[in-house]
């Protein structure tokens, strides 16, 4: 598949772009190419089309300007293939709220458009997320084993799971593409324990050895690996950078380790553990970024009943 051909995929399948619908495409120089061949296909399917481009941000999570976010809400159709991501702001959260159908593709390169998680059975995939985030909906406690059987401890209760499907066809729907998770924020403060890295880290990419964090009071007390100053930097550009905000699952059996977390977060049976922003989907730490660190090979419990383990997701 084309990447211009893949760009009217998504809008019309996964997106359900109608003809002289309000699409706004949100990129910047570092992604312009792809955000061009969404801004045409948008033009070629009878949308009332617009493209946006701004200069890079510095970091997932971090605000667009003012204009951008503007022009977010006035649409109804947003699409931001952008470098960094743009899914956990409050522009974001402002367009949705507004009525705007919204794909984020953070981190979007030319071989994602046309190869690995884009190319899912998103029926497949829908089915699979929804059922896990079933299962995280009914869930108190989570245990999470990882490396050579350090051990995470997270409070879900009373959190709302999201089912990333890859499909957000009504108003006010949004989240990733490519897409395949099913994700909550954890109660913030209750993470504890220790947690082995060995899959990938935003802005780090597939990590040459892996990371040891040692979590206490729902944030990060220490970090040990090669990689473990890096990452300590990025997290430490804001106060509440090194809090717990996300777990979530990958359900895409598509997806690859590619070192770009827009889609290692989405290969099935994989965890993830995120830090900074959560406020967008239901918890309270607004930091002004979020990363995401990648989990290969976990075993993980929701109240004792195994969800991931040995590569697969039982749900």
């Amino acid at each position: 598949m084309s990447t211009q051909d893949a760009a009217a995929r998504i809008l019309t399948t996964c997106l359900g772009l109608q003809r002289g619908e309000r699409l706004v495409v949100v990129t910047d120089t570092g992604r312009e190419a792809i955000g061009h061949r969404f801004f045409q296909a948008g033009r070629d399917l009878g949308a009332e089309a617009v493209l946006v481009t701004m200069p890079e941000l510095e970091a997932d999570g971090q605000e667009p300007p003012a204009a951008v976010a503007a022009a977010m809400a006035a649409a109804q159709v947003v699409v931001a293939p952008t470098t960094w991501s743009l899914t956990h702001t409050a522009a974001r959260r402002r367009a949705c709220e507004a009525g705007a159908r919204v794909a984020t593709m953070p981190g979007i390169t030319e071989d994602m458009l046309e190869e690995g998680a884009i190319a899912a059975d998103y029926e497949a995939v829908r089915r699979l997320s929804e059922a896990v985030a079933r299962v995280l909906d009914g869930g108190r406690s989570v245990r999470l084993i990882t490396g050579d059987g350090r051990q995470l401890v997270l409070d879900i209760s009373g959190r709302r799971a999201i089912a990333s499907t890859g499909v957000y066809r009504d108003p006010g729907r949004w989240g990733n593409l490519p897409s395949g998770e099913a994700y909550l924020a954890p109660v913030e403060g209750s993470a504890r324990g220790e947690l082995v890295v060995n899959g990938s880290v935003s802005g780090l990419g597939v990590l040459r050895e892996p990371l040891l964090l040692r979590i206490e009071d729902g944030r990060i007390a220490a970090a040990e690996g090669p990689d473990a100053d890096r990452l300590l930097a990025l997290l430490d550009q804001s106060p509440q950078g090194r809090m717990v905000a996300e777990l979530g699952i990958g359900t895409n059996e598509a997806a690859r380790l590619t070192g770009n977390v827009l889609e290692d977060e989405k290969v099935y049976g994989t965890v993830h553990i995120a830090f900074g922003s959560n406020v967008g989907f239901g918890g309270t730490i607004e930091a002004g970024i979020h990363i995401d660190a990648v989990i290969l090979r976990p075993r993980l419990y929701v109240d004792d009943m195994l969800v991931v383990g040995d590569g697969r997701v039982y749900a």
